[in-house]
């Protein structure tokens, strides 16, 4: 399949220039594509990940094609972190017009399979820190006039998996607080929407393949369960959160954007 993110020569009307974003995440699958179609599309990206190398190279990379990003270190379960990063990218950059909060968590099993650590990192990482870094943001953005938080949840969250438990409750919970967030702030012209992805090629999978005994039993059901019997990449995801980050998309708010191949139909 031809990637959708598209080069800097094919670039001529870039959607994001002059836009400060920030991304959770950063450093690979998603959340990188995401990043370099903001950043290919004139965005100054600010990528973040717990990983830090991750994001570094990310930023390098893009640096070489003469775009702009840069890299930081970030663990969002670190309150204080979060915060005083949004504050100094606002103090530099003067602005935040975009953020997508991206880092996630997955642990697979049932009731009595997962464990209270498992499901209390399942809330932090997939609740919680996303209600953090919205707060974080939220003055900044009604102080410039608005802005597009974009954070991802999962098909898991309009739909059920069997045996992930603190998956989909996690993640039907972060549609909800999302939906909440974008009726309290649309009048300030801040936009809080959810992006939903399917089975996406990504490392982010393991705990998908473990429960189902094994990457080809994965393969089976991907091939059998998805109506276009498909992975998606992550370039066809880095779209929609192009779209939700621009213009294309002012008058949407509290949507949940589901990107699944039909799965959840």
């Amino acid at each position: 399949m031809t990637p959708a993110i598209i080069s800097k020569e094919q670039c001529l009307f870039p959607m994001l220039k002059n836009k400060v974003a920030m991304v959770t995440g950063g450093g690979s699958g998603i959340g990188r594509a995401g990043a370099i179609a903001m950043a290919r599309h004139g965005a100054h990206v600010i990528i973040t990940d717990r990983e830090g190398e991750k994001a570094s190279q990310v930023a390098l990379e893009l640096g070489k094609e003469g775009f702009q990003a840069i890299s930081e270190n970030l663990d969002v379960t670190n309150d204080l972190a979060v915060s005083e990063l949004i504050n100094k990218i606002v103090k530099t950059y003067g602005r935040l017009d975009i953020l997508h909060s991206h880092a996630g968590y997955q642990a697979e099993g049932n009731l009595e399979q997962v464990t209270l650590e498992g499901m209390e990192l399942s809330w932090q990482l997939n609740v919680r820190s996303h209600f953090i870094t919205a707060r974080a943001t939220i003055g900044h953005m009604r102080a410039q006039g608005g802005g597009s938080i974009i954070i991802t949840a999962s098909n898991s969250g309009v739909q059920y998996d069997r045996e992930m438990i603190a998956y989909a409750t996690t993640k039907h919970a972060v549609v909800a607080m999302t939906r909440q967030m974008a009726a309290d702030y649309a009048k300030d012209n801040i936009r809080f929407n959810t992006l939903c992805p399917g089975f996406i090629d990504t490392p982010f999978n393991a705990g998908f393949e473990k429960q189902m005994g094994g990457r080809n039993k994965l393969e089976h059901y991907v091939s059998r369960t998805i109506p276009m019997g498909r992975w998606g990449t992550t370039n066809e995801i880095a779209d929609s959160i192009l779209f939700l980050a621009s213009d294309m998309s002012t008058f949407m708010t509290g949507h949940a954007l589901v990107v699944d191949g039909g799965e959840s139909i």
